[in-house]
C-alpha cells in the first residue's frame, strides 16, 4: 500500500480537489497537513458540485477516514459550518473524521489582524484572503498560541485566552485604533465549538503512524500550491506554512521514511491570486477574458478572478526539485482546445541575460521577460478523450514537451471536471 502526497505545483488551484478524490478511491486514510480555510476544493461528482475548505476531499468518498492534521490553521466555526454543509448532502463525519489537537485556533482577533495589515499603508498587500491563517501562524510561531487540546480544558483555555487576549487588544487598541475584543462572549463562543469538536479530536501522529504498520495507505493533501510556499515560494507573496511536500511530514507527525510518493498537480497553463509577480501573466484583453471564463478561473474560497497566463516550465521544475515530485497530473488541458497557438515559457530574459533556473531574488522575478516558444494548437475537442491515444496529436506533443521541461512524467492528464473526465497515462 502506497502513502502519496499531492501537492500543487504552481500558485494553487491547480484542481488538487478532483485527483485527490479520484486517488482516495484506493486508499484508507486522506490527511489535510497544513493551511486552513483560505484554501478551497472542488469536486463534481455527476452533476453536483462539492467546495471543501478544512475536511480533507476524501470525505466524499464512503468508508474513507479523514484527518486534519496538526499542520492545520483551523477555524472551528468553519469546520463546524462544512459539517452541516456535508450532513445536508447526506454525507456522515461520525467516525470518519480525526482532528489534531495540537491544530493550532484561530480566533476572530486573528482575522482583525490580517484586515487591517493588510489594509495598512506602511504594509506591502499580499493579497490575503483575511481569514485569519497568517497571523494565526505567527502566534504559533512567536509560541502564544492556543491549540485544540487547550480549548477541551475549560480552566487552560480560559487562563490563555484571557492572557493572549489582553496582548491582543492592546495591540489592536494602541496601534491599529480599533475596537478590542470582548473576553466573555469570545470564551462562551469558543468553549461552545469545543464541546461540539471533542469528539474528533485526538493524536493524529498515532493514529496516522498506527494505521501505517497496519498496512493502511493514506493519501497526504497539500493546500495552496508550491509557489505560495512560505520557504520555496515566491516571497513575501506567500501563504504562512509548507504547502510542498516537506510540510507533509511536519504537519502530521509521519516520518518521510514512510512516504512512497509524491504526485504534483499542474494546470496546462498558470494562474494565481493575489498580488505578487508573474512573468507569464496575459495582458489585459482577449486571452485574458477567454482563458478565465473557459477554464472557470475564479476562487474556490473567496470567488476572486484568478490572474491567467501561459505555462511556465520554470516554475514547474522548480516545483519537481523542491518536492521531489515522481510523477505530474496536468489539468485543464481541454481549456487549451480552441486555442490555434499555445506558448510555454522555457527561460527568462532580465537585463540582456538569460536565466534559465528559478531565481532567488525576486526583484528579477517580478521585472524578468518570459521567453517563449510557440506550438501549434489542436483546435478539436478533448473532453470525449479517455486514452492518451484519442488526444489530437499536437496535444501529444504538447504534453510530452512538458514532460521533457520540467523533468518529471505525466500519469494522468485531466480534461474536464468530472471524475470521469481524465486520462490514465500509467
Amino acid at each position: 500500500m502506497a502513502n502519496i502526497v499531492i501537492v500543487g505545483a504552481q500558485w494553487g488551484d491547480e484542481g488538487k480537489g478532483k485527483i485527490i478524490d479520484l486517488l482516495s478511491d484506493k486508499t484508507d486514510y486522506v490527511v489535510r497537513y497544513q493551511g486552513g480555510n483560505n484554501a478551497g476544493h472542488t469536486v463534481c461528482i455527476g452533476d453536483e458540485k462539492f467546495v471543501l475548505h478544512l475536511i480533507p476531499s476524501g470525505i466524499l468518498r464512503r468508508g474513507r477516514k479523514c484527518v486534519i492534521g496538526n499542520g492545520v490553521a483551523l477555524d472551528p466555526r468553519a469546520l463546524l459550518e462544512e459539517i452541516t454543509y456535508l450532513k445536508r448532502h447526506k454525507i456522515s463525519v461520525d467516525g470518519r473524521l480525526f482532528i489534531s489537537g495540537s491544530c493550532h485556533i484561530i480566533f476572530p482577533y486573528h482575522k482583525i489582524f490580517d484586515t487591517v495589515r493588510e489594509g495598512h499603508s506602511q504594509r506591502q498587500r499580499i493579497g490575503t484572503t483575511k481569514r485569519g491563517i497568517g497571523p494565526c501562524y505567527a502566534d504559533k510561531v512567536n509560541r502564544c498560541g492556543i491549540r485544540v487540546a487547550d480549548l477541551l480544558d475549560a480552566k487552560i483555555f480560559r487562563k490563555k485566552l484571557r492572557s493572549t487576549l489582553r496582548e491582543m487588544n492592546s495591540i489592536l487598541s494602541e496601534i491599529y485604533h480599533t475596537k478590542p475584543v470582548p473576553f466573555n462572549s469570545l470564551y462562551k463562543e469558543y468553549c461552545g465549538y469545543g464541546r461540539k469538536i471533542r469528539k474528533f479530536v485526538c493524536d493524529s501522529s498515532k493514529v496516522l503512524n498506527d494505521a501505517i504498520s497496519n498496512k493502511k495507505a493514506i493519501l497526504f493533501e497539500g493546500a495552496q500550491g508550491t509557489l505560495l510556499d512560505i520557504d520555496h515560494g515566491t516571497y513575501p507573496f506567500v501563504t504562512s506554512s509548507n504547502s510542498t511536500a516537506g510540510g507533509a511530514c511536519c504537519g502530521t507527525g509521519v516520518g518521510p521514511s514512510r512516504i512512497d510518493k509524491v504526485i504534483g498537480i499542474l494546470k496546462a497553463y498558470t494562474t494565481r491570486v493575489g498580488e505578487g509577480p508573474f512573468p507569464t501573466e496575459f495582458p489585459k484583453g482577449r486571452m485574458n477574458t477567454q482563458l478565465r471564463s473557459r477554464g472557470k478561473e475564479f476562487g474556490a474560497t473567496t470567488g476572486r478572478p484568478r490572474r491567467v497566463g501561459w505555462f511556465d516550465a520554470i516554475i514547474a521544475r522548480h516545483s519537481v526539485v523542491v518536492n521531489g515530485i515522481d510523477e505530474v497530473v496536468v489539468t485543464k488541458l481541454d481549456v487549451l482546445d480552441e486555442e490555434p497557438k499555445i506558448k510555454i515559457c522555457t527561460a527568462y530574459r532580465y537585463k540582456g541575460k538569460l536565466i534559465k533556473g528559478f531565481p532567488m531574488n525576486m526583484e528579477i522575478f517580478a521585472k524578468a521577460t518570459p521567453v517563449y516558444e510557440t506550438h501549434p494548437g489542436w483546435l478539436s475537442n478533448t473532453n470525449k478523450c479517455r486514452k492518451v491515444k484519442d488526444l489530437p496529436l499536437n496535444a501529444r506533443r504538447y504534453l510530452k514537451r512538458i514532460e521533457k521541461l520540467i523533468g518529471a512524467r505525466i500519469g494522468f492528464v485531466s480534461i474536464g471536471s468530472k471524475r470521469n473526465e481524465t486520462i490514465v497515462v500509467k
